[in-house]
């Protein structure tokens, strides 16, 4: 491949952990990543020195992260000026670290703290050095979580930064996990071709974001770097710890694709599909909301018949229950573009009743029917990083893995349809609650007499600290509630769950209680602010 196809990222080489082992039988250097903070094992093959390649790696990479990194390199290079000599940089010196690679431990920090730029590439199945996602949060944590290992193959423990480096490291969430199971990470540069997965665990398939001959890892490793975390089950799933939503590592499928819904996450999804080379005709109830996309390169939809006739394979992201019928039964309405062969994904988060008509009545048609709810905000959205959870046609799912790639960091395929709007429901109950439960923590402290930060600070040292957690309570603290997940999608997700155990006479007193207390912030008029505005509930 073209050096331009995969966009390098700045790093340096540091002391690895005392108890980070080296993968065997790789000449390789401990890598730090400016700008994110993360760690890989790289070969030495695909090192390359900063200042040569400084000018190259700007022009192909424009992205906001990226310019970060940027700066951080210089920030780092004012910082140790008079310290290295300028020789550290040329290709002698990148020579002598290639040849002198198996002497690196024995190297001191300061030596190994050589600028590097590393290029994209491929990352094989059972690779595992996942990116953070770099937050707010005041202080390292998780870095003494224990790991699953692997059968018959070393774990990749995480630990803290060497010593000397403590200066530069940006702090960082704890709720992303460092967990691998399988060899380091392998980033190429040039890249080469693409190699087929092999699954070794039935359950693995289930859960790839690609089923077709294009490895289902196949992501660019700054954009989308892979962990996979094996559960106590036996079964993994892939998931890629940050993206940029700029893959160039994707291969776009060539149906065309249409999407119908352009809220805030219909929004980002189409955005990403178009970024990654799909072929995407847009509608949207507003057609105002449609122009953007369209200079973006979409087409434009006039009908949800049209576009489903029009398109191979025809997403939905929609509000709810009422919406996602609506927009299949009513007039110039899905079903009306439906004919044999004719693929429809329901994105939309609803219930099971609802979904199973849906695809009852698609199908009857000629149709192929997948449900697939998305578990994210706008943000994850916007970056590429939303969990899928889909049901249904499994031939449909797998027709689907760029345009999953593409928009999400994890798919699951969960089996029938209905089975995704459970236990998309559930996840949602969960979250809802506990943010219920945060504005109750908040306002409890405050009316008590305690810091809000400072339970914030307490809560961000402790087992209960996650990315969530910590924006949800820096957006309560700041007054900031514009809308990352709507107030009155929350409640109505809620409510659903809550149906969902009634279905089954199961108890969900914890959901019960905080739907009431959604009910209440919609009743003070904060349905279309951020989820996080039903702290404005419990204000006396």
């Amino acid at each position: 491949g073209k050096l331009g196809r995969y966009p390098p990222w700045p790093g340096k080489i540091v002391n690895p952990p005392k108890d980070l082992k080296k993968p065997r039988g790789k000449k390789c250097f401990f890598v730090k990543f400016f700008g994110t903070e993360d760690h890989a094992w790289i070969k030495v093959e695909q090192l390359k020195p900063y200042h040569p390649h400084k000018e190259e790696m700007i022009k192909i990479n424009k992205g906001k992260r990226f310019q970060q990194a940027v700066d951080a390199v210089e920030e780092f290079l004012r910082k140790t000026k008079g310290k290295e000599q300028a020789s550290s940089h040329n290709s002698n010196e990148e020579k002598n670290r290639r040849n002198s690679s198996e002497e690196r431990g024995k190297q001191s920090a300061g030596e190994e703290k050589r600028k590097t730029s590393l290029s994209e590439g491929k990352l094989k199945k059972g690779t595992g050095e996942g990116k953070k996602r770099v937050s707010s949060v005041s202080s390292e944590r998780g870095s003494k979580s224990p790991l699953k290992r692997a059968q018959d193959q070393s774990p990749r423990k995480r630990g803290r930064p060497p010593k000397d480096e403590k200066d530069l490291t940006i702090p960082e969430s704890s709720t992303v996990k460092r967990v691998m199971t399988g060899t380091v990470a392998g980033f190429k540069w040039p890249p080469s071709v693409s190699e087929p997965v092999k699954d070794s665990d039935p359950h693995f398939h289930h859960f790839l974001l690609s089923q077709t001959e294009k490895p289902a890892v196949c992501y660019q490793a700054i954009t989308k770097k892979l962990k996979v975390c094996e559960e106590e089950t036996g079964s993994t799933s892939i998931q890629a710890a940050d993206s940029t939503a700029v893959n160039g590592s994707i291969t776009p499928t060539d149906k065309k694709i249409g999407f119908l819904g352009l809220g805030l996450m219909g929004s980002g999804i189409v955005s990403n599909l178009l970024k990654m080379g799909h072929t995407v005709t847009v509608w949207n109830r507003t057609a105002e909301k449609c122009d953007l996309f369209i200079q973006e390169g979409a087409r434009l939809g006039r009908t949800p018949a049209e576009v489903v006739s029009t398109c191979d394979i025809t997403f939905a992201c929609v509000s709810d229950p009422k919406a996602a019928k609506d927009l299949v039964l009513g007039p110039s309405g899905v079903l009306q573009g439906i004919r044999p062969g004719k693929c429809y994904v329901d994105m939309s988060t609803v219930d099971a009743d609802t979904v199973t008509e849906l695809a009852q009545v698609i199908v009857s048609r000629g149709g192929r029917f997948l449900e697939a709810p998305v578990s994210g905000n706008q943000q994850l959205s916007n970056d590429g990083m939303l969990v899928i959870l889909a049901a249904g046609d499994r031939g449909l799912y797998e027709d689907c893995s760029s345009c999953f790639q593409a928009m999400g960091k994890t798919s699951f395929f969960l089996g029938e349809v209905g089975n995704a709007a459970k236990m998309m429901l559930i996840v949602n109950m969960v979250q809802g609650s506990f943010m219920a439960t945060i504005a109750e923590g908040l306002t409890l402290a405050q009316v008590t007499g305690q810091s809000q930060q400072t339970l914030l600070d307490i809560l961000n040292q402790g087992q209960l600290a996650s990315i969530f957690l910590d924006q949800k309570c820096q957006n309560i603290l700041q007054g900031n509630f514009k809308p990352d997940f709507y107030l009155k999608y929350i409640q109505k997700d809620l409510r659903l769950a809550i149906a969902l155990g009634d279905s089954v006479n199961h108890p969900t007193p914890m959901a019960a209680a905080a739907n009431e207390v959604y009910k209440r912030a919609k009743a003070l008029d904060q349905s279309d602010n951020d989820m996080s505005a039903v702290y404005r509930a419990y204000i006396h």
